[in-house]
């Protein structure tokens, strides 16, 4: 599908900053973490899982800043700051595995 207009629409949402939906995107999170700790389905370590997340997104947020003052660059660019942010993403999506995938195993168990 090709859009007259495209190119002007590529442009300028190009120059949008998105810092104002990344701030509002962690409302709905925070009520899905309030709701999560309500409720007793979600595994302890799952919910560990979850919280964690939002260290990643503080430690990416420090990361992304160290990477543009002391190296003039975006995050993405400087591998070893990215990699240690997606380090902290990578724990937390673990955490949240480990905690469903033990729900799982107990289900299989008791089912047998």
């Amino acid at each position: 599908m090709n859009f007259p207009n495209f190119d002007a629409l590529m442009m300028y949402l190009g120059g949008v900053d998105p810092s104002p939906l990344f701030v509002l995107s962690l409302i709905p999170y925070l009520a899905f973490l309030f709701w999560a700790q309500k409720s007793k389905q979600i595994p302890k370590i799952s919910l560990w899982g979850f919280r964690l997340t939002l260290l990643f997104v503080a430690m990416t947020i420090i990361f992304a800043i160290v990477a543009s003052v002391r190296f003039g660059e975006e995050l993405t660019n400087i591998d070893p700051l990215h990699g240690a942010a997606e380090a902290f993403l990578t724990l937390s999506d673990a955490l949240i595995a480990l905690g469903f995938l033990g729900i799982g195993k107990k289900n299989l168990v008791n089912n047998s």
